[in-house]
């Protein structure tokens, strides 16, 4: 058995051993390098640009500018592809720019010999600019004298909204009680430790080979064809060992320009890496969010109301655009779908940094606004904040309310009842004084989260499979599925170990995707891959199994259902201790019997059309020091239930790496941007503060674990969730210590002297 054991990540050795090959470790002789002019205002048109002296320096190679690139638009977002017009993605991008639309925009590139060369290069371009007045926040955006970022938007790129349970207005006015609040999240980056970095090159004059960083190899293929106009086949995307994405890389940010630059240079290898400046700058960020809530709620405690306005801010350009807000209002929908829900949203540009998916995709923003505002509703009735969930969230069986889909497995309840054992609520509730006043105070804090396992039925999800049986009874598996740092590629082979009967370490995969040999798949995101990829393998590895055990059967004389495959040995189905054959046996007899067999090998393309919600929360607890407006993080524990956890080990990884960059949302992380100029202050890891090893706490994680019968494993997601609820849990908290309620993120020292002066602690 392989399904549920913490066994060796197959990629561990490489990556300790630094054996591992990421994109910058490939070279080609000759490979040139190539860096973006960025623009040095955040609105504006460029009026003039010069690089004559920059093409005269030795050693520059090219200079283009937007002069130079094709004025057909393309849409960046690592979405599958979309047969239906009204759902493509906004297409507003070009390789390189006149229009400027935030401090850092592309308007030209150079190609040249060296590094240094492109920087002496780059000083030498003249760019004089016609200046238009930065559109800094959604106010100026939406104002009615504001100028258009893209021409027929209106600076809206979208908007949509749903209703259920009733007309909302009517069912808050029959609550007994009305609640209603505004909360902001801010703009944060990914912050991967692999900056963005690709290269291309030509085998030919016709295929063009781009070698990225990416999280969506077989979607880069195709928006790069439809970028340049080169049909699809004869681009190939090749994804080698990843540092990290976290929705930053599912974009395509730098493969279209590769692809150009290497056509327009005769196919030479020709490379980009952006710096760690330019990655803050100029890649993606998270969506800040202004929601504006109300709920309504009954003194017994029952959630009868929630009503959600949100603006998204995507920034200069559309990316994810507004599927981020769209997602945030279907993702949380699962939390409390015996309420009557109704969400707004619209998705506004505004001149700041782009933003696109980032980890959650939308949740963490629309949670925060839930989770305070079911907080506040618990305090005004008096209720325990943990038995108000309880007796509110949702349960199996439940529906979503909009799509009438059965939640087939939840374990909220059982989640929230853990958490509040682990951290000891009632004995800590009872034991501290009910109205804290000196410097330093202690609270708890609660918040539940729930999220999907992919994106259906709003998005195709597909998953490929490829498994073969090597002469040496081993098996080598390729999957389209994307592996970039999650542990996908062990799941996988635990997965066709667990099926097909073989020890885990006979399970060699492929952790290169190849576009034109990988099976399809749309790529790392949504959570989807473990759960989507499951109905794939666990396919292929069942067909693969009947074939072997039919080949023995001829080889036998027993009937292939009379066998079966366990621990890597022919057995009888009946007496399982009774071996019939080894499987190395019938492995070399399919390869090289001259009259019967074949290479022994199952392919499957499997489209799943689920999608289960997982659940889990937050408990934590803080002390809070209010002279200093700091908060320290005394216990935290993360309880889900993601179905049957695959390996322990990776699983709980997964969570303490969310946890932590929950907390750095939560109390840390926001880029800083002069609203004047739009220039980034704090473009950089010594100005943009993310915890470090000494400012993560200890990080309880527990699984309640339940059985999701549409994945191939009993499976749900669990690589997103864990970032969703440590910000309202520790907003919550600070509540509770100090009695003041933090209403925007990130709660820094600077946030919170604002609140506490306000409330006149200070």
């Amino acid at each position: 058995m392989a399904i549920g054991k913490s066994v060796k990540r197959v990629d561990a050795v490489a990556k300790v051993t630094g054996r591992a090959r990421y994109t910058d470790d490939f070279y080609i002789p000759g490979m040139l390098v190539a860096k973006y002019l960025r623009s040095t205002i955040a609105h504006g048109r460029v009026k003039r640009i010069d690089s004559s002296k920059a093409k005269r320096l030795a050693g520059v190679e090219a200079v283009y500018t937007y002069e130079d690139v094709s004025q057909t638009k393309f849409a960046t977002a690592g979405h599958p592809y979309s047969l239906d017009p009204a759902h493509k993605d906004v297409e507003d991008r070009l390789l390189l720019t006149q229009h400027v639309r935030y401090w850092g925009d592309e308007i030209a590139i150079v190609v040249a010999e060296n590094s240094l060369i492109l920087q002496e290069a780059l000083k030498l371009v003249e760019v004089e600019y016609e200046e238009y007045e930065p559109l800094m926040t959604l106010e100026a955006s939406l104002s009615k004298d504001a100028r258009e970022i893209h021409a027929g938007s209106n600076n809206v790129i979208g908007e949509s909204q749903y209703t259920v349970g009733g007309k909302i207005e009517d069912v808050l006015a029959g609550a007994d009680i009305v609640l209603q609040n505004r909360y902001r999240t801010q703009m944060c980056q990914h912050c991967h430790i692999e900056n963005h970095i690709a290269y291309a090159y030509m085998d030919d004059l016709e295929h063009i080979v781009v070698v990225s960083s990416t999280q969506i190899p077989h979607i880069a293929r195709r928006i790069v064809g439809q970028a340049l106009g080169v049909p699809w086949g004869r681009i190939r995307v090749v994804k080698p060992y990843i540092g990290g994405g976290f929705g930053a890389k599912q974009d395509v940010i730098l493969e279209p320009m590769v692809a150009f630059l290497t056509l327009k240079l005769g196919g030479r290898p020709i490379k980009i890496d952006l710096s760690r400046e330019e990655c803050m700058i100029g890649t993606r960020t998270r969506h800040p969010f202004d929601v504006k809530m109300r709920a309504g709620v009954n003194r017994d405690g029952t959630l009868v109301a929630l009503d959600m306005e949100a603006l998204s801010n995507t920034g200069a350009y559309a990316s994810h655009g507004h599927s981020v807000a769209g997602a945030a209002g279907a993702k949380s929908r699962s939390l409390y779908p015996r309420a009557a829900l109704h969400y707004h949203a619209r998705t506004v540009y505004t001149n700041m940094p782009t933003a696109g998916a980032m980890r959650a995709y939308g949740a963490p923003q629309i949670i925060f606004s839930v989770d305070c505002i079911i907080e506040e509703a618990a305090h005004k009735i008096g209720m325990d904040p943990v038995e108000f969930r309880i007796k509110n969230v949702a349960l199996q069986g439940d529906v979503d309310p909009l799509t009438g889909e059965r939640f087939v497995s939840c374990g909220l309840i059982e989640c929230l009842q853990r958490g509040k054992e682990l951290i000891r609520w009632d004995e800590k509730r009872a034991a501290r004084p009910k109205n804290q006043t000196g410097p330093v105070r202690r609270g708890l804090g609660v918040a539940c989260f729930s999220y999907a396992s992919g994106t259906y039925p709003v998005c195709l999800e597909i998953a490929g499979a490829r498994i073969i049986l090597n002469q040496d009874a081993s098996l080598h598996i390729q999957v389209g599925a994307t592996e970039i740092g999650q542990g996908l590629d062990t799941i996988v082979a635990q997965m066709a170990a667990e099926t097909i009967g073989i020890p885990f370490e006979d399970v060699h995969v492929v952790s290169t995707q190849d576009t034109d040999v990988a099976p399809f798949d749309t790529g790392a995101y949504a959570s989807r891959q473990a759960y989507v990829a499951s109905n794939a393998v666990f396919r292929a590895a069942r067909e693969l199994k009947a074939k072997i055990l039919e080949h023995a059967g001829r080889e036998t004389g027993i009937l292939g259902g009379e066998l079966d495959i366990l621990n890597g040995e022919i057995v009888d189905r009946k007496d399982p201790s009774r071996k019939v054959v080894s499987l190395k046996e019938v492995a070399l007899d399919a390869y090289y019997d001259k009259e019967h067999g074949a290479q022994l090998t199952a392919e499957v393309s499997h489209k799943t059309r689920t999608n289960a919600p997982t659940f889990g929360c937050t408990f934590v607890e803080v002390e809070v020091d209010v002279p200093l407006c700091s908060v320290d993080i005394k216990e935290i524990y993360n309880v889900h239930d993601s179905g049957v956890i695959l390996n322990p080990v990776m699983a709980r990884g997964q969570v303490h790496g969310g946890v932590a960059m929950g907390i750095a949302a939560g109390l840390y992380e926001e880029m800083l941007i002069d609203r004047e100029s739009g220039y980034i202050y704090n473009n950089n890891f010594l100005d943009y503060k993310i915890p470090t090893v000494v400012d993560v706490p200890d990080i309880g994680c527990e699984f309640i674990e339940t059985y999701e019968p549409t994945s191939g494993y009993g499976n749900k997601a669990l690589g997103e969730p864990p970032i969703i609820s440590p910000p309202p849990a520790i907003r919550n908290a600070i509540w509770d210590a100090t009695g003041v309620k933090i209403n925007e993120l990130p709660m820094t020292p600077h946030t919170l002297f604002k609140y506490f002066k306000k409330a006149g602690l200070l």
